[in-house]
């Protein structure tokens, strides 16, 4: 097939809003995005196309196989392109590089009946051979256009080695840090996480799938993964709708909004519906309720899994819940093409049903320009000259450091000066190039990164002595006899760096941890290490917030440095040594222990709030119900002033709008930016109202004694929410505003929202 049907510029998609998910994310934030649909030419084209098609052709576009890479892989590889010649496969999991690409696509084109064009999916989550922070790391920095940034260099070389599609943005809400995939989302607050999931979408896709170097982006995982019970990958979900509409599914209306081109359902249930069994979400919400019309992928084997869930007795009625449920391709598990042609023939499946889900795969083609150039991201002199380029590291080294969070500098220790004489630095973790990865690190190479030790002796006065010690084991953080060592060597410091956390393998998919304390015998280090009353300062590597009780009591200064990625030991010196004042605020909150998992600032009140006074009221015995660091906190080498909450009036209608004002000064020795943040309470509703909600932020840079008035926008929008009978809309009464550097410690005003 050879004909040409280049999707011309931009047209406008129409999504059918109904005022289901909350406005206020928005409202003033970010614009409906617009791709390309097919014309009346194309649709026909693809029409008639589909009119072509066998059944089993047709179940090949909705078929997407994995690569096999491996050395004794030759016979199913050879099965593979055999599958591609018979029209049997859509689309390919795990596979990347131009020599490879082309050829499958060479046999896709040139040697099947119909000559449709392959599409190339891997999971590009947070860099493809540059690698940038963990997206957890990455929200952190409250830069949206920065995050977008990531993506869009992503996308380029993603591309340049023959992929056109990401399995990404994943924009789960998570609120319990035992689950390891926390570290690819944005945190706890829907807020903060919509922003973030549609600069992801835009960074992958820009604003046209025809351009050169943009890619099908992908939102999971739908929905509410990040609520299963006990932190456990793939567990159950049982949340109720008011907390599925107003927590859980906003980022993914927010990626729809943006124009993101598929969805990935999620592997956990809900309320005892499996999501790739879920009609009423998949169907009546994401395609009906937001107009969604591109493709809705499965989860790795997910279909399959539904007899796990015991809800399917065999595969040929997880395939036949699965389409008839909205789940458009089978990733990996080949029950499409086993199961639904049988099913066609027997008159148990509709084949108008395969035929709309085949016409959204076809269209995603058409969006990608796949027809007219089905070799357009097959360039060798692309993919030479085009993947870790020094402008890709310089944006990765810049986004790093925005994402780290200073926890505590009590003494005022850091910045550190470079000329100090003798610095040790402890802990395998400050050693190793290949943590700094994280998890789905994509192409990423262990020797394309910057360890914090080689960031920390390149950053150093060339007269200073950098003294080393791994002190523990990397994948067990067990005392392996170095502890002495380590001892030893920072006896003879005069400053020491210890570096604690976990390795790239503790968080991510199914790396779920049962406590999130610090794993082995790292708080036993930090406390021998203390004895020496040296000054100390600690760097946490970790893919997820940790419960450090004592090292908030006993160490003076702690960096939260994530997981970084290729830059991750150039960002963490340009943050010690003061050449980058540290501006991160945390997405999601740091518990004192695990036991006070799930914990969240925009939690609810009881009937009995916690009161020191009163035994009977909702606290424990052995620590205080508050957080360790809460949701927004971090601190600067410098000090913000809040002063003088104003607003413009004292009473807001539909009408009209509430401009809330706030004075911040510098009040340090030093410039640097502060993340100002505005939240906003019901103080009474038709249901129990949550204590705070994140409504506005702004980030501002003040030099030493400058001041600036920030202002916020309030309006109708910004105090929705699902009342008794499950309307969203705003209540008349009184509403509490809050504004400060995190959402415990802030200014206070109130205004009344009147009755129309």
């Amino acid at each position: 097939m050879k004909k040409s049907h280049h999707t011309s510029a931009v047209r406008n998609i129409t999504l059918t809003i109904i005022l289901l998910i909350p406005t206020f994310l928005f409202t003033g934030l970010m614009a409906k995005s617009s791709f390309a649909l097919l014309d009346s030419e194309e649709k026909h084209f693809i029409d008639e196309l589909i009119n072509k098609m066998t059944p089993e052709e047709k179940c090949g576009q909705l078929n997407q196989i994995r690569w096999n890479w491996s050395e004794d892989g030759e016979e199913e590889r050879q099965r593979n392109r055999d599958y591609i010649k018979q029209g049997m496969v859509g689309s390919f999991l795990g596979i990347q590089g131009v020599k490879m690409t082309r050829e499958l696509q060479r046999l896709a084109v040139e040697e099947s009946r119909l000559g449709i064009p392959l599409m190339f999916a891997q999971d590009v989550i947070h860099g493809w051979r540059t690698i940038f922070p963990v997206p957890l790391a990455e929200s952190c920095g409250w830069n949206p256009d920065a995050v977008e940034k990531s993506c869009r260099i992503a996308a380029i070389e993603a591309t340049a080695q023959g992929l056109h599609w990401t399995f990404a943005p994943m924009v789960d809400i998570a609120r319990d840090p035992r689950w390891g995939r926390i570290v690819e989302g944005a945190g706890e607050d829907p807020y903060i996480g919509s922003l973030m999931a549609a600069a992801r979408v835009r960074g992958f896709q820009g604003y046209d799938l025809g351009g050169s170097h943009t890619m099908l982006a992908c939102a999971k995982h739908f929905c509410a993964y990040g609520g299963a019970e006990g932190g456990r990958d793939y567990d159950t979900v049982d949340i109720s709708d008011r907390t599925l509409r107003e927590i859980y599914l906003p980022p993914f209306y927010a990626a729809a909004r943006a124009g993101v081109q598929s969805f990935m359902g999620a592997f956990n249930e809900i309320s005892g519906i499996p999501m790739h069994a879920n009609k009423h979400l998949n169907i009546d919400v994401l395609r009906e309720e937001w107009g969604f019309e591109g493709i809705f992928i499965s989860d790795y084997t997910a279909i399959m899994e539904l007899i796990h869930h015991g809800i399917a007795a065999d595969s040929a009625s997880a395939a036949l819940q699965a389409i008839t449920s909205g789940v458009d391709i089978d990733m990996v598990s080949s029950i499409y093409l086993n199961y639904l042609p049988v099913l066609i023939a027997s008159g148990k499946l509709s084949v108008q049903l395969v035929d709309q889900a085949v016409y959204r795969v076809l269209q995603a083609k058409f969006q990608l320009d796949l027809f007219e150039d089905p070799f357009r991201y097959h360039d060798e002199i692309r993919e030479r000259d085009q993947i870790l380029t020094e402008s890709h590291r310089k944006h990765a080294r810049a986004i790093a450091r925005e994402s780290i969070v200073l926890l505590k500098n009590s003494e005022s220790l850091l910045p550190l000066s470079k000329d100090i004489d003798t610095l040790a630095v402890i802990g395998a973790l400050a050693a190793d190039s290949d943590t700094p990865l994280g998890s789905w690190r994509g192409a990423g190479k262990k020797e394309d990164v910057i360890s914090v030790l080689d960031g920390i002796r390149k950053n150093i006065s060339s007269k200073s002595v950098v003294l080393y010690s791994p002190a523990y084991d990397l994948n067990t953080f067990k005392d392996s006899g170095e502890f002495y060592k380590a001892l030893e060597t920072a006896s003879k410091a005069n400053l020491i760096i210890l570096v604690l956390g976990e390795n790239a393998y503790m968080s991510g998919e199914a790396n779920n941890r049962s406590g999130i304390e610090l794993p082995g015998d790292q708080i036993k280090l930090a406390k021998e290490l203390s004895s020496l009353n040296k000054p100390l300062v600690v760097l946490l590597m970790n893919g997820r917030p940790l419960a450090v009780p004592w090292l908030a009591e006993n160490v003076s200064s702690i960096l939260e440095t994530w997981f970084l990625g290729v830059e991750m030991g150039a960002a963490v010196a340009d943050v010690l040594f003061g050449d980058f004042n540290p501006s991160g605020k945390l997405t999601s909150t740091f518990p004192r222990k695990t036991g006070q998992i799930p914990i969240y600032y925009n939690h609810k009140n009881t009937g009995r709030p916690p009161n020191l006074d009163d035994h009977y009221t909702s606290k424990y015995l052995d620590i205080p119900w508050t957080p360790l660091f809460p949701f927004g906190y971090g601190l600067s080498y410098t000090n913000f002033e809040y002063n003088s909450i104003q607003l413009s009036g004292n009473s807001l209608n539909s009408d009209n709008k509430i401009i809330v004002t706030v004075e911040v000064k510098n009040t340090g020795e030093l410039a640097g930016h502060e993340v100002v943040q505005l939240y906003i309470r019901d103080v009474v509703a038709s249901v129990t109202p949550i204590v705070k909600r994140l409504r506005g932020f702004k980030k501002i840079y003040l030099t030493p004694g400058q001041r600036q008035s920030v202002k916020f926008e309030i309006t109708i929008e910004d105090l929705k929410f699902y009342n008794l009978d499950m309307e969203y809309l705003a209540e008349p009464g009184t509403f509490k505003v809050y504004v400060g550097g995190d959402s415990e410690n802030c200014l206070e005003a109130q205004f009344v929202l009147e009755a129309n």
